[in-house]
C-alpha cells in the first residue's frame, strides 16, 4: 500500500508539471488501490473468520470444561447423597434397635413386677393367715382357763 501511495504522489506531482501527462495512468493507479483495497478486505475478513473459529473451538472447550466439572460436582453429590442415606438408614436401625431393646426391658420389668406383686400379696396373705389362727389358738385357749373369781 506504501508503494501505491508514493507511485500515486510521482503521478499527482508529473501531473502538475507535464501537460502532455495521459490521465489514465491515475485510473489505473486507482484500480490498484481498489484491488488492494479488496485484498486488505479480504484478508480481515479472513482474520475475522479465524477469530471467529478460534473463539467457537475456546468456547466449545470451555462448554465440555464446564460440562466435566458439572459431572464430576453431580457425582460428588451423588456419593454425598448416598453416604449420607446410608448414614441415616445406619442410625435409624440403631435407634430401632435401641427402641426394641427397651421396649423388651419395659416387658420384663412389668413381669418382674407383676411377680413381685404377687408375692407380696401372696406373703401379705400367708402373714394375716398365720396372724388369725394365732389369734384363734389365743383366744380357744383363753377360753377353757377359769378365771378364780
Amino acid at each position: 500500500m506504501e508503494a501505491l501511495f508514493s507511485e500515486f504522489t510521482f503521478l499527482s506531482d508529473q501531473s502538475l508539471l507535464d501537460k502532455s501527462f495521459d490521465p489514465s495512468t491515475i485510473e489505473d493507479l486507482m484500480k490498484l488501490f481498489e484491488i488492494e483495497a479488496y485484498k486488505a478486505w479480504a484478508n480481515l475478513e479472513l482474520e475475522n473468520e479465524n477469530e471467529y473459529q478460534t473463539a467457537e473451538s475456546e468456547m466449545k472447550e470451555a462448554e465440555e470444561y464446564l460440562d466435566s466439572a458439572m459431572d464430576r460436582a453431580m457425582d460428588e453429590f451423588r456419593r454425598f447423597e448416598e453416604e449420607m442415606n446410608s448414614v441415616c438408614e445406619a442410625e435409624h436401625d440403631s435407634l430401632v434397635s435401641v427402641a426394641e431393646s427397651a421396649r423388651k426391658m419395659g416387658k420384663n420389668l412389668e413381669k418382674l413386677a407383676d411377680f413381685a406383686s404377687k408375692k407380696y400379696i401372696e406373703a401379705a396373705v400367708n402373714s394375716a393367715t398365720a396372724s388369725m389362727k394365732s389369734a384363734v389358738k389365743a383366744i380357744s385357749n383363753n377360753s377353757k382357763k377359769v378365771h378364780p373369781s
